[in-house]
């Protein structure tokens, strides 16, 4: 296993070269730019790592999938994606978020993070065993998807439709990061998502806002509907919602509160004083990591410019995401949530469905979580922290459910990555860790069947 840390240690720049060519490709999957020609680079990069590749149609953009055989019985399958966040606004970047740059130890791009670098890391990974060995100690597989970014709605059927290619003993989720602390975050699970817009309509046109005593106005409309779905001590008032909670296990719960409190670092960075109803200490991770959500996500309606402009809207629209947890599914809840509309006296207020993925997490108890531990304990010296589950949201009941796949996270980033924001970024030391981390976990795998 030296060997094959030594050929990591001597060829890392390589590789950083190479995240730094794969982000100079846009691949904007919520605008459409660049994911066919970013799918061909990613393949084409793939190939030159040693792993025979091929670019799959799905219903949305291509899929890449890659395998390569290795020693043992066992086969690891890699999630990632290729797609990555609008790099808007462009002018809070310190440099041209397409134009990937090194300063401070650290890589700046879109997408380094999210979730380029951690690609390249784990194909560094395996070209490493393949110089030193032969081949790794596992098989592998790569499923690299392009729409995550946008709800990976495709992804589901895909998956199904390709059971048997996709078979694999465990899953690597996409990345994962470090806390401030330096401990590898071992993360076991992600919450669900619903995603809808609500509109309400009035008159035909907007109107002068002297017709407010006798035109409706469905700004107030819209209002009044969404102040139907939580009350002021933010329970989720829409019946049935908490119906299908699954209350963590006991392993769940001491993982949770053996994380280590990052609550005042968070508050600083963010600027509050307190959180949602003043919780703190274990209420806290337990109402982030196991409670779902209802949230607004944006309100549009009438002028909003400078200076005034007495208007009555002829449309209001909010957009909302609801986070869910195991076992709670989308469509139940997008049913539920139109049921409380209409017996509301808000049946006129529309949906539009827009995104959804369903919650999942893999068991403490699975051998492949010890196995991760071991891994992240050799390669950063400490102790890692478990985190049963993500608060937010992939496709990772297609893995854990459909295919039957323990999955955890490991990857690249740190906190400050600013993963969907301005400056996005890989500290250099956290990208060749998570390079041998990978491939400390890869060796370990190699003993999974035994």
């Amino acid at each position: 296993m030296n060997r094959v840390l030594d050929y990591i240690d001597s060829h890392w720049q390589e590789a950083l070269a190479d995240v730094m060519r794969l982000c100079r490709q846009p691949s904007i999957s919520a605008q459409g730019v660049g994911l066919e020609e970013t799918a061909e680079l990613l393949a084409q990069m793939m190939a030159e790592y040693g792993v025979p590749c091929q670019i799959l149609p799905s219903k949305g953009y291509p899929v890449v999938y890659g395998e390569l055989r290795g020693d043992s019985p066992t086969t690891i399958l890699f999630y990632n994606h290729y797609d990555v966040q609008p790099p808007e606004p462009v002018e809070l970047w310190s440099s041209p978020p397409f134009e990937p740059t090194v300063s401070e130890a650290k890589l700046r791009g879109r997408g380094v993070s999210d979730n380029k670098g951690n690609i390249v890391a784990r194909l560094l990974a395996i070209k490493a065993f393949s110089q030193v060995r032969g081949r790794p100690p596992v098989s592998v597989k790569f499923l690299i998807e392009g729409e995550e970014e946008i709800g990976s709605l495709n992804l589901p059927a895909f998956v199904a439709q390709n059971r048997q290619l996709l078979a694999a003993d465990a899953c690597i989720w996409e990345g994962g990061e470090v806390n401030w602390k330096g401990q590898p975050l071992i993360t076991l699970g992600l919450k669900g998502i619903l995603y809808v817009e609500l509109e309400a309509r009035g008159a035909q046109r907007d109107v002068h806002s002297s017709m407010a005593t006798i035109v409706p106005n469905p700004a107030w409309r819209l209002v009044w509907a969404l102040a139907s779905l939580k009350d002021w001590e933010e329970n989720i008032l829409i019946p049935g919602f908490y119906d299908e909670v699954q209350a963590p296990t006991e392993q769940e719960i001491e993982a949770v509160q053996a994380m280590p409190s990052e609550e005042e670092e968070l508050k600083q960075g963010l600027g509050l004083e307190h959180f949602v109803k003043g919780v703190s200490g274990f209420e806290l991770k337990y109402r982030h990591l196991f409670q779902p959500t209802c949230n607004i996500c944006g309100i549009a309606a009438g002028y909003t410019g400078a200076g005034s402009k007495t208007v009555l809207p002829c449309q209001a629209k909010a957009k909302l995401d609801f986070r869910l947890v195991p076992k709670q599914r989308s469509e139940d809840i997008l049913n539920k949530l139109r049921q409380h509309l209409d017996s509301h006296g808000f049946s006129d207020i529309t949906i539009e469905f827009t995104e959804a993925e369903d919650p999942a997490r893999t068991p403490l108890s699975s051998p492949f979580v010890a196995i991760v531990c071991d891994a992240a304990r050799e390669v950063y010296g400490t102790e890692p922290v478990i985190v049963p589950t993500s608060a937010g949201t992939g496709p990772i009941a297609s893995f854990t459910e459909t295919l039957g796949l323990p999955t955890a996270h490991a990857g690249v980033e740190y906190p400050d990555s600013r993963a969907h924001a301005p400056d996005e970024n890989i500290r250099l030391e956290d990208f060749i860790k998570g390079i041998k981390y990978i491939a400390a976990i890869l060796e370990r795998c190699s003993k999974l069947k035994a």
